[in-house]
């Protein structure tokens, strides 16, 4: 029965594939290249600084984050330098604070591990936490209003949360709901800190309000929270990055309020969100006011929880998202998973997913204004949405999926070219209209009928 009214609803959609308002093809590919001719890599200077030469041992015991402290004077000093790790294995109990026209070069063989006393990581600094802006334990890689900032080579970073802040996952409870409260009451910065006596887990890396970034490369491994956070960050590459991340929550790429970004070439293997896509979350991103746009994610390897997600705190906005060319490097249990509910206002809009491949998934394509099936009074405005030659090997619940709002539904988005070939529950879609179909596949294809005998 499931599958005739699949069928069914490809027919009723299909009655819509000429639709005048879908896109024209060239405005994507010029949008494209104008993102991407906008997005610059840093420059990285020619002084260098080898990591070693200022006190650091790669014997995996001696304390090296007096090391990094004075390889970062003698950059800021200098107006910026490459600071150069050998192979080794670095102990460093602290966060490591990148300053302007700075390259970090893990060389191969190289190995950062973060100690994991909490007061390590203090002073509080200015970060935020699931949408909310707050003042906590510093990041562990962390940069603030820097610019020219790069984390580069065939290095590893360890972030050590098995064994630190991870543990803290189960005691995070009354502090994330008193985060938001204090975004539902406006309460003020200087009164949101955290820090001591409190269990919010701290990023791996993040770059807040940094302008010009690069991470290139390296692998990142057992992080305590989030792996990387783009926080209000601009002109922003990621290539070549490994994941091996299976703690609680470790997100690979988490760009927030962030614009002209470029994630390609990753080999991802998270426990949770490969690339999710944030703007705030309900009053913070209003008061905000700044979208996450031009972000392109192409060449990438999908493994983990879901592979690309926008939400949920996306209460600023999400627009001009393309991810294109991208496969899979095992299972994930959702492709692409777009998320809000009716406590995040904003909007997602002009998305972009073309030539993605799947293997078994539990969902394809999921878009849903009733993420939890919680909030009220503010739903999200999603139109605009196209998918492009996507494929999937299987679903084991189902292929595709809309769950738009009563009062606002999901408007405008765009199959052409999809293939799943086996699927549980092919297509449930609720408050939803104008959606346009053309060419779809789901299960076995349709032979030629057979003549009457």
């Amino acid at each position: 029965m499931n599958r005739i009214f699949a069928a069914l609803a490809i027919l009723v959609f299909c009655f819509n594939s000429c639709n005048p308002h879908q896109e024209p093809k060239a405005s994507r590919t010029e949008k494209l290249k104008e993102i991407l001719g906008n997005i610059k890599v840093p420059q990285i200077s020619s002084n260098q600084i080898v990591l070693t030469n200022v006190g650091a041992k790669g014997d995996s015991a001696t304390d090296s984050k007096p090391a990094f402290d004075k390889a970062m004077a003698e950059c800021k000093a200098q107006g910026g330098c490459k600071v150069v790790v050998p192979a080794g294995t670095y102990l460093v109990n602290g966060p490591i604070h990148l300053v302007d026209n700075t390259c970090i070069e893990l060389q191969k063989g190289a190995k950062l591990i973060f100690g994991t006393h909490p007061e390590s990581y203090l002073p509080v600094v200015p970060t935020s936490w699931e949408g909310t802006f707050v003042k906590n334990y510093s990041p562990l890689i962390y940069a603030y209003k820097v610019k020219n900032v790069s984390i580069i080579g065939e290095g590893t970073v360890d972030g050590n949360g098995r064994d630190g802040f991870g543990k803290w996952y189960n005691r995070q409870k009354p502090d994330q709901e008193l985060s938001r409260k204090m975004n539902h009451e406006n309460v003020p910065l200087v009164n949101r800190v955290f820090g001591k006596g409190h269990y919010l887990r701290p990023q791996f890396i993040q770059f807040f309000e940094c302008k010009n970034v690069l991470i290139e490369g390296i692998t990142i491994i057992n992080s305590p929270f989030w792996s990387v956070h783009f926080l209000k960050s601009v002109n922003v590459t990621a290539r070549k990055v490994k994941f091996n991340a299976f703690n609680k929550n470790n997100d690979g790429f988490d760009p927030e309020y962030s614009k002209n970004v470029l994630i390609e070439d990753i080999d991802f293997n998270n426990a949770d969100d490969n690339v999710a896509i944030k703007a705030g979350r309900d009053r913070e991103g209003w008061n905000t006011a700044s979208p996450s746009e031009n972000i392109v994610i192409r060449n990438c390897r999908f493994k983990g929880l879901h592979g690309v997600v926008i939400g949920s705190e996306m209460s600023a906005g999400v627009q001009s998202v393309f991810v294109e060319n991208c496969t899979y490097g095992g299972y994930c249990k959702r492709g692409i998973y777009l998320k809000s509910n009716p406590d995040r206002g904003g909007f997602i809009k002009d998305v972009f997913v073309k030539n993605v491949k799947f293997g078994e998934v539990e969902d394809g394509i999921f878009i849903t204004s009733f993420y939890h099936g919680e909030g009220r009074g503010h739903v999200t405005d999603i139109h605009n949405i196209y998918f492009d030659n996507v494929s999937f090997k299987s679903a084991t619940h189902t292929g595709l999926a809309i769950q738009g709002y009563t009062g606002k539904k999901v408007q405008g988005v765009y199959f052409s070219n999809i293939k799943i070939d086996s699927c549980t529950n092919g297509i449930s879609f609720t408050n939803a209209e104008n959606i346009v179909f053309s060419n779809i596949t789901i299960g076995k294809e349709a032979a030629a009928p057979s003549a009457v005998k």
